[in-house]
């Protein structure tokens, strides 16, 4: 019997006990970690739940739960090696059985010990989407290694989820973009050509400037300045986009759509969303514009679709683009930069007022500040000094960026060591972390053929050191912990949870022989080392991290 096994049935008795004891009364029964380990390893507070049927006291109701639990059901008591009543709550122990039994569905089913069964329940999952104006960026890493996480988690634990970016190819950005271009590339002939105020400075546009010069001088030097600027634009979005979709494949992580911002506004699919809240009713002129009526829905101010001038905005796109996520999925997911605090509220009201609420959810991917050498690196897209993602790949490599950007809850800055991303050494927490995996498959290779395969099937009643059990109950939560991270939008759990696989290996190793003389006890320990390995190595998959052999 696996833990979810035991607790559960511990719950069905409880029920039942309620039941029988406090004339008929129906409770929920749920198990939690109490936050002091010496309380136990699960609590539940049902005995809260009587108080006003019982007309007692919770710890009354608990203890009287507890004693007939001990005097009706010993075979649900055998399964706990300590069932006790602490301040009303009911604090349990699963036997080491239980946690021995897990081990070994851990080392049989693989990573199958972890997958949730399929729940037919769509997610759309927007992240990482940035403006085709330059490379990708560190803070768009960091969205990046948490989207990925997300969504590679959600599959895991039975969701279907679409990934997709959208490429931000028209307004005000794409013509500063093409005078920029524009610009670099007559300082090829003359470097004394002013650059515009507004440019985006960055050196990277000198190389598009280059390619366009090799490629096309002569269609280019046919046309006319505004002609000029709009084909330099395409041009330089189509090479932009493309270096983007090989960053994020070098980063491990795959799209099933680039939207673009142009095709929405070419196929209708823009006037389709603003058809819709005008069928709604949400929408009204103003001075020429048309407007949302935002604040219905707990905006601070209505919003402008479409301006007096015909050409609609940047939050019309939102509309449009959202209203067809929501119609094919049955929950939207965006994570945005750190300045799009705003869009918080207002999607979720946009959500709502399309017929959907509560099915869009916006995460914030706080800022990166990269550190080396104990100082602050300076990072500004606009003053020219960028760090790109690409290069931050080339330093600490894919496996520190990814789990560094994803140690962190999304809403909270994070601060890059780039000297303790590649440092070789148990401070570093992805080498750390890595380092399990390998020690783990060190002691394998050390291991006879023989007992490594007979590991798989072994008699595990030896595993009763508590190092041993801290680290059965540690690998036994994988589902949990996966869910978590589903159910709360929380990737950072994961890097978290791979620590502590970690350590409690560590000290199991520590603390116990692995290769013992004694036959029985030597293949139980393999079978909880391989146990680890899986479970590290499913952990350290969904983060888009490498499990290596040696190190």
């Amino acid at each position: 019997m696996l833990p979810d096994d035991a607790l559960r049935a511990l719950g069905d008795t409880l029920r039942e006990l309620a039941a029988d004891l406090y004339a008929g009364a129906e409770i929920d029964v749920s198990f939690d970690e109490p936050r002091r380990p010496e309380f136990g390893e699960f609590a539940t507070n049902a005995a809260f739940a009587l108080v006003r049927t019982a007309r007692r006291a919770p710890q009354e109701v608990a203890t009287a739960l507890v004693a007939g639990l001990r005097s009706r059901t010993p075979r649900t008591v055998e399964l706990f090696s300590s069932i006790e009543p602490v301040a009303g709550f009911i604090n349990v122990r699963l036997a080491p059985p239980i946690w021995q039994a897990a081990v070994g569905a851990i080392v049989r089913d693989g990573e199958a010990f972890a997958v949730g069964s399929h729940r037919g329940e769509r997610l759309s999952l927007e992240f990482g989407s940035a403006n085709p104006t330059g490379p990708l960026v560190v803070v768009q890493g960091r969205a990046l290694s948490l989207g990925d996480t997300l969504a590679r988690t959600m599959r895991l634990r039975g969701y279907d989820v679409f990934v997709e970016w959208i490429i931000n190819d028209t307004g005000g950005q794409l013509e500063t973009l093409g005078r920029s271009v524009d610009a670099r590339y007559r300082q090829l002939e003359n470097p004394g050509v002013p650059f515009p105020d507004d440019g985006y400075p960055g050196d990277y546009l000198v190389a598009i400037a280059r390619k366009l010069h090799d490629e096309r001088a002569t269609q280019i030097a046919t046309m006319e300045p505004r002609e000029r600027a709009a084909f330099m634009a395409q041009f330089a979005r189509d090479v932009l986009v493309e270096q983007q979709w090989e960053s994020a494949k070098r980063f491990r992580v795959r799209y099933d759509l680039w939207q673009s911002e142009r095709e929405l506004h070419e196929t209708g699919r823009i006037a389709a969303g603003i058809e819709r809240l005008k069928d709604l009713g949400l929408t009204y002129e103003a001075d020429g514009a048309l407007f949302f009526r935002a604040t219905q829905f707990g905006d601070d101010k209505d919003r402008v679709l479409v301006r007096a001038d015909g050409r609609p905005t940047y939050f019309c796109t939102d509309v449009a683009y959202h209203y067809e996520k929501l119609q094919r999925s049955d929950r939207v997911i965006d994570i945005l930069g750190p300045d799009h605090h705003g869009y918080i509220g207002r999607l979720a009201g946009l959500a709502a007022a399309l017929g959907y609420p509560g099915r869009l959810e916006v995460l914030i991917a706080q800022q990166v500040t990269l550190v080396r050498g104990g100082e602050q690196l300076s990072m500004s897209k606009r003053a020219g000094n960028i760090v790109t993602l690409d290069e931050l790949v080339d330093e600490a490599g894919v496996d520190a960026s990814r789990f560094f950007f994803a140690m962190l809850s999304t809403d909270s800055p994070l601060t890059f060591d780039l000297d303790l991303a590649v440092a070789q050494s148990n401070d570093n927490p992805v080498y750390y972390v890595q380092y399990g995996h390998a020690r783990i498959a060190s002691v394998l290779r050390r291991a006879a053929a023989a007992d490594v395969r007979a590991a798989g099937s072994a008699e595990l009643r030896s595993l009763q050191h508590p190092a041993e059990l801290a680290l059965a109950r540690r690998l036994a939560d994988l589902p949990h912990v996966a869910q978590s991270v589903v159910d709360q939008l929380a990737p950072h759990r994961l890097a978290r949870y791979a620590r502590e696989v970690a350590a409690d290996f560590h000290q199991f190793y520590t603390e116990c022989r692995i290769l013992d003389e004694q036959r029985e006890r030597r293949l139980a320990r393999l079978a909880l080392s391989l146990a680890a390995q899986r479970v590290l190595a499913i952990v350290l998959g969904l983060l888009g991290v490498t499990a290596p052999e040696s190190m």
